[in-house]
């Protein structure tokens, strides 16, 4: 079908039909919605080459990552949920790499300046993130993975972290559990705060002031987690039960409690945050693995139908969505050992 036969059918000029579907604000949303649903309806899609001319828009969405600790199963999960739905619209996601902070302010001015991308996805923000303010000062569009205040609306999607965290302690402090460790992310990271913010908010519940010598922060590796795991069952009272923020985590912390000679479940607890990796399956792992349980790759797929919201002309500041993480409980949570 072309844009004229799809004009013809909805009545409408090839002008009109065309502004609606390129996202122009001129056009009021009834119509926007009428000419979608019909072209969605008929099986009609734009020449992706012809839309670029018409729009000016370079069909791409970009996303800066730092340095190798970006880069793993949880980056490739998410950016399988971007791209796949992007490439139902026809459209790439760049990727480009660096190495430091200085490096990722360099690469949006270059994107800026170059403009090959549309839109940006602007991951692992902290509390206050300068590279957000920096974004809105190029003119560059964005969604932040997660949350920061700059005193400004922005356009973001997050998880519940601390709702999910606050849940997981306190399922362990109703199994009698009070060394409770936290395995967190990289400590400026917004979410990190998020869940030692839901981490404490359940310890308070139940009058327990919280143990420095029981949290920590890292990027979320194996080793790291093993070797963390390791000094804290090696303190004296141990921990009896762990919250570890990954299940790349989760690995680690259970590699040290069976060094230790210790049985995960009845020795020592232990939940993690599960991003649902296809070859990762917690149901699968023995024990069973308990988990705060939310889909990276789903807030990949989400995140690019925002991103597309934004470039079809909904404004920045009404974009925003908390998604709630389900706690899913299996055999590797038990009493705590007497």
């Amino acid at each position: 079908m072309r844009l004229k036969d799809l004009a013809e059918h909805l009545g409408l000029s090839q002008t009109t039909v065309s502004r609606a579907l390129n996202g122009y604000p001129e056009v009021n949303e009834a119509t926007r919605l009428r000419v979608a649903e019909t072209a969605a309806r008929l099986g009609y899609r734009p020449n992706a080459n012809a839309l670029r001319l018409a729009t000016g828009r370079a069909g791409a969405i970009g996303m800066v990552l730092r340095g190798s600790s970006e880069f793993g199963p949880h980056t490739s999960e998410f950016l399988s949920g971007v791209g796949g739905r992007l490439a139902e619209e026809e459209m790439d996601i760049i990727v480009t790499t660096v190495q430091s902070y200085q490096d990722e302010v360099a690469a949006y001015r270059r994107i800026a300046a170059s403009q090959k991308v549309d839109a940006i996805i602007l991951h692992s923000p902290t509390l206050h993130d300068e590279r957000a303010k920096l974004l809105l000062q190029l003119g560059i569009p964005f969604v932040l993975h997660g949350r920061t205040d700059i005193g400004t609306p922005l356009a973001w999607f997050d998880i519940d972290n601390a709702g999910a965290m606050e849940r997981a302690t306190s399922h362990l402090l109703d199994l009698g559990h009070r060394r409770i460790a936290l395995l967190n992310g990289i400590k400026d990271r917004t979410f990190a705060v998020h869940r030692e913010t839901g981490y404490r908010k359940a310890l308070a519940a139940r009058g327990i002031t919280p143990d420095p010598a029981l949290m920590s922060n890292s990027v979320f590796s194996d080793e790291i987690a093993f070797r963390t795991a390791h000094d804290l069952l090696a303190q004296t009272p141990r921990p009896t039960a762990f919250l570890a923020g990954s299940m790349m985590t989760a690995l680690g912390v259970f590699r040290a409690i069976r060094q230790a000679g210790l049985v995960l479940g009845k020795d020592i607890s232990l939940i993690a945050h599960d991003d649902v990796f296809p070859y990762l399956n917690a149901d699968n792992m023995y024990p069973t693995m308990s988990t705060t349980r939310s889909s990276i790759n789903q807030a990949g797929v989400r995140i690019a139908e925002l991103i597309l919201q934004i470039l079809s002309g909904k404004p920045a500041a009404d974009i925003h969505e908390l998604w709630p993480v389900e706690l899913v409980l299996r055999e590797s949570t038990g009493p705590a050992p007497i």
